[in-house]
Formats: structure tokens, C-alpha cells, sequence
């Protein structure tokens, strides 16, 4: 692509935070201490967890960076930067999650292959941009299309971002033509994060965001959409990020039995208190996240302090000034809610948290229900285990 680069190496990455938590180095993949994540409603970019599969390209003149428009239309266009912010911007707040939240507490029951991530690999932000659907009308497809007059059925989003699993190709990935070209479902192709020109790590000059999805669909860096007939091929799409039962394992697996994972289900997690901490008998503050896929709300966040034999119901919210209804329509439908309950914490307690959505969905108790190879959509209950406490002071 004219004006962007991949570099060959890692030289040049850009500056991060001294306090995160890196998980590799080549690619860099980190996130923040748990505790951050709880610190605001939006998450700083600072502090937003950083998910890459190679070098992060490197814009060399962005006059000449473009994205080409392509595939089972009639007509095939070039878009500038200048010509996707003239069409009208939206903000829209939305948590991103890595599929592979959590799965370091996975692998403790069973080897899983993929980055070890403790429980912050998701952040919520506000992007700002123009809605996907807007672009599509601009090659002739109308809003709420399911297929195009040429049997386009998927958009597929290809990144200038170069890995090994696709053989030094690019990054690419698909969602399906009917999301695309719906206005409520959000997508859009992101220019800012949080008031500010997106950065170089969260995909500078223009990525897209996928509301309510695993976060690998939201491709960085992008260099064309292209409409196409079958979901993409691409190797983040047919052999990865696919949810098998605990039955299955590498010498056993068939990819082609699975569908590519898109919506990701209810998930909890404490950020005030380690997996295995130390405090003080008595009052504690327990507060962290819920989120639900597909724009569902969060109806519920029980609490227990006795590894679940009684349960209390946490305060949630987002936005101080707005109390908070799931599904409400002052509600961030595509963003994380907070919670925090105040509970009297006995000697070697377990703290548990599991939330529960608008459909009543409910986050599953044992992680060994739901192990899989892969170790990703780890949602079980987060527990906590307090040694060692001290009595009152």
C-alpha cells in the first residue's frame, strides 16, 4: 500500500507504558495490573491491552494512504483519509476483548497454546469514526443488505500487518455482509480512540471496530475491504479462535467442524484483589468488569465470600452521573459495566464473582466445563482465595 509500511523487524516499535504487564516481546502483546482496568469507566490508551500478531506498521506519508473497496460490487473504489472523514463521524463506546482473556488461569487445569493472559486483556473506549454501512453505500450497497447483486454475502477486512500464521500475508478478517450494513450494529472504521488520533498500536491511520465480538475481528491497520461470497479464509478465521469441548485436542482436531467465533459470551473478573491475596479480616471492597457480546447488558453481578454457598448482589455502573438500566437506552449497550460491593471478608475466604446478561445468560462455574485448546473464552466464576488473613487492627 502506497504511504504504509510493515517493518521487516521490531526496531521500531513505539513507546509504551513502563507499567504494563508484557506477556511477549516479539510480537508485544501486554496489559495492564487488573487493578487499572477499575480506575475509570473509559480506559486509557496508556493502559488499553496491546494484542498484535507481528510488527506494527509504520505510516510513511499518510497523503498517500488509502483503502480500496472492492470484490462482489459493481464498483471498486479508493477512499483517502480526507474522503472517510467527510462522511458523517460517530462515537461509540465499546469494550474490546481478546478471545484469549483469562486464559492463563485456563492453562492451570490443562495446557492451552497462545498468550498467557491474566484477566486485563480488554479496555473500553470511545472510537470515533465513519459507520461502516455509511462506506458500503458509497459502492452501491444499501443499509440492511444481506447479500450484494453479485453474491457478496461477507466483508472482509485485510490489514497491512504481515504474520507467520498466514505465511507472511496479511492479517485478515470477515463478519458477515448483514452486520456490516446495519447502523445499530456500530461497526465503523475508527480514525480516533478516546478523543485523540488513534496510535500506532491501536491501528493508526484506521482500523475497524466490530462492537460486541472478539477483538480479532476489529482488524488494525487496514488496507481494503473486500465483499466477498463465503466468510473469510484466512487463518485467524478457519484455524484459530474456534471453541472446541474439552474432548478435543491437538492430535484430534478438525477446524473445519466449527464455526469462526464472533459474539463473546458473559464474562466477569475482580480487579482489586490478586487470584491469591492477603488482607485483613473484616469490611473489604470487592469491585471489577462485567461485559456481555452482542450488545447485551448486564443484568446481574452477584458477589459470594464463601466460594458460593450465598450470594450478594453488586452495585453496578458506568457513567457517574447516569444510573445505570441493562439494556436501558442511557446505557452504553457495546461498553463494560463496573461494579464494586463492600462485603465483611472472613479468615481463607474464596471470593467468587460471576455476572449473568439481558438474556439471561450466566457465566459457567468450573473452568474444566469449558477448557479448550485454545484457551480461549475462559468465562468461568472468578475466584479468589484469601490466605493468611490477618484479624482487625
Amino acid at each position: 500500500m502506497p504511504g504504509l509500511t510493515a517493518p521487516s523487524d521490531y526496531a521500531e516499535e513505539p513507546p509504551r507504558h513502563p507499567d504494563l504487564r508484557i506477556n511477549s516481546k516479539e510480537p508485544f502483546n501486554a496489559e495492564p495490573h487488573r487493578s487499572a482496568l477499575v480506575s475509570s469507566y473509559i480506559t486509557p490508551v496508556d493502559f488499553f491491552y496491546k494484542r498484535n500478531h507481528g510488527p506494527i506498521p509504520k505510516i510513511d506519508d499518510i497523503s498517500r494512504y488509502s483503502v480500496s473497496i472492492n470484490g462482489l460490487v459493481n464498483k471498486h473504489i479508493q477512499l483517502s483519509m480526507a474522503d472517510i472523514r467527510l462522511l458523517p463521524k460517530y462515537n461509540v463506546t465499546a469494550t474490546l476483548q481478546c478471545a484469549g482473556n483469562k486464559r492463563t488461569a485456563m492453562s492451570k487445569v490443562r495446557k492451552v497454546r497462545g498468550v498467557g493472559w491474566d484477566v486485563s486483556a480488554l479496555g473500553n473506549a470511545t472510537w470515533g469514526g465513519a459507520k461502516l454501512s455509511d462506506v458500503l453505500e458509497l459502492v452501491g450497497i444499501p443499509k440492511l443488505s444481506s447479500v450484494t447483486a453479485l453474491g457478496g454475502k461477507h466483508v472482509e477486512f485485510v490489514s497491512v500487518d504481515r504474520c507467520k500464521e498466514e505465511k507472511g500475508g496479511p492479517y485478515k478478517a470477515s463478519i458477515p455482509l448483514k452486520q456490516a450494513t446495519d447502523p445499530d450494529a456500530d461497526v465503523l472504521l475508527a480514525y480516533e480512540m478516546n478523543g485523540e488520533i488513534i496510535n500506532r498500536d491501536h491501528g493508526y491511520p484506521l482500523r475497524v471496530v466490530v462492537p460486541g465480538v472478539i477483538g480479532a475481528r476489529s482488524v488494525k491497520w487496514l488496507d481494503s475491504i473486500s465483499i466477498i461470497k463465503e466468510e473469510c479464509q484466512g487463518f485467524f478465521m478457519q484455524k484459530d479462535y474456534k471453541m472446541f469441548p474439552p474432548t478435543v485436542d491437538w492430535d484430534n482436531t478438525d477446524w473445519s467442524t466449527r464455526r469462526p467465533q464472533m459474539d463473546f459470551p458473559v464474562q466477569s473478573a475482580i480487579c482489586t484483589l490478586e487470584d491469591v491475596d492477603v488482607i485483613k479480616e473484616g469490611k473489604a471492597r470487592i469491585a471489577g468488569y462485567a461485559v456481555s457480546g452482542g450488545g447485551r447488558g448486564i443484568e446481574r453481578v452477584d458477589i459470594s465470600v464463601d466460594g458460593g454457598k450465598t450470594w450478594v448482589e453488586a452495585h453496578r455502573y458506568q457513567k457517574s452521573s447516569v444510573p445505570y438500566i441493562s439494556d436501558g437506552p442511557q446505557s452504553d449497550k457495546w461498553a463494560w459495566v463496573l461494579f464494586e460491593a463492600t462485603l465483611d471478608v472472613p479468615a481463607n475466604a474464596e471470593i467468587v464473582a460471576k455476572a449473568v446478561d439481558s438474556a439471561a445468560n450466566i457465566q459457567p462455574e468450573k473452568v474444566e466445563d469449558i477448557w479448550n485448546l485454545r484457551g480461549i473464552l475462559n468465562t468461568s466464576w472468578h475466584r479468589i482465595k484469601i490466605q493468611n488473613s490477618r484479624s482487625k487492627m
